[in-house]
């Protein structure tokens, strides 16, 4: 099974899960959890676009974003 790009680094996942209280953390772990975090993002970020269409506006703000993430 071949590796994934993705948009978010995997080293900064890799010192969440540490500064989370992993005292090692396996490079598969982080390929996982970095897949994960993008999908969660993506859905955000979907959302966050659409309240801001239906707000009339091109432009995602603090707000879209925060709703977003309450629904």
């Amino acid at each position: 099974m071949g590796r994934k790009i993705t948009v978010i680094p995997k080293a900064p996942v890799g010192r969440i899960l540490m500064r989370a209280g992993a005292k090692r953390v396996s490079a598969d772990a982080v390929d996982t959890f970095t897949e994960i975090l993008t999908e969660i993002t993506e859905e955000i970020a979907a959302q966050a676009a659409k309240i801001a269409k239906h707000s009339g506006r091109k432009t995602v703000n603090e707000g879209d974003v925060k709703l977003a993430v309450k629904q």
